[in-house]
């Protein structure tokens, strides 16, 4: 995402009560932002997040490939899905790192030179609460003016989820030099430990 779509700086977008989700344990939540790459290395970073897993929602079992969901024809998104413990990370931290810094959720059907389906930004709920919650945080974003354009996020009921192919999981951290990761997720990785010193695992520190 470039600063300039950004009205607010990632560090100082809006908290939301989301206590209706925490401290029950470990939870999951299914997040679409372009390239599942990206979005991964970014969540990564985080203390109470215990696994990124990179996958396809959105479409059927039997096109849910990479070769296949490339083609934009599926209506698969490339998503992660973040395993957490709730008592340690909610989710509204988790969206406010997805709105903030892991895509750009004023571009449809796109991320950047990423164009299709298959990179819209949308948040795949499982219940109710997720949901509301996800409406709610965008609805509070609009009216504090996050951001220069519209969110254009969508909020799609979570049918399945499909894990990746086993080459496309910790991508980023397994391939710094490739070109994409070094341009597009690293600049992005940066961002989080910029702005969220003390939200990082150790390890990343």
């Amino acid at each position: 995402m470039t600063d300039s779509v950004l009205s607010l700086l990632p560090g100082d977008f809006p908290d939301l009560d989301d206590s209706a989700l925490r401290n029950g344990g470990e939870r999951t939540l299914v997040l679409a932002g372009g390239c599942f790459w990206c979005t991964e290395a970014v969540y990564r970073q985080l203390e109470g997040v215990l696994e990124v897993v990179s996958g396809y929602a959105g479409g059927s079992a039997d096109t849910a490939n990479y070769r296949a969901v490339c083609s934009g024809t599926t209506g698969h998104a490339e998503v992660v899905r973040l395993r957490y413990d709730s008592a340690r990370i909610g989710p509204a931290t988790l969206l406010k790192v997805f709105f903030g810094i892991a895509h750009d959720p004023t571009q449809l059907n796109r991320q950047g030179n990423d164009i299709g389906s298959q990179y819209r930004s949308a948040i795949f709920w499982q219940d109710e609460h997720e949901r509301r919650l996800a409406a709610d945080y965008i609805a509070l974003l609009a009216r504090q003016g996050a951001f220069r354009a519209p969110i254009v996020t969508t909020l799609e009921p979570l049918e399945a989820f499909y894990p990746a192919e086993d080459y496309h999981q910790n991508y980023a951290a397994a391939n710094p030099a490739q070109p994409y990761i070094a341009t597009v997720a690293q600049p992005k990785v940066a961002k989080i430990r910029h702005y969220y010193p003390d939200r990082l695992k150790k390890e990343t520190q």
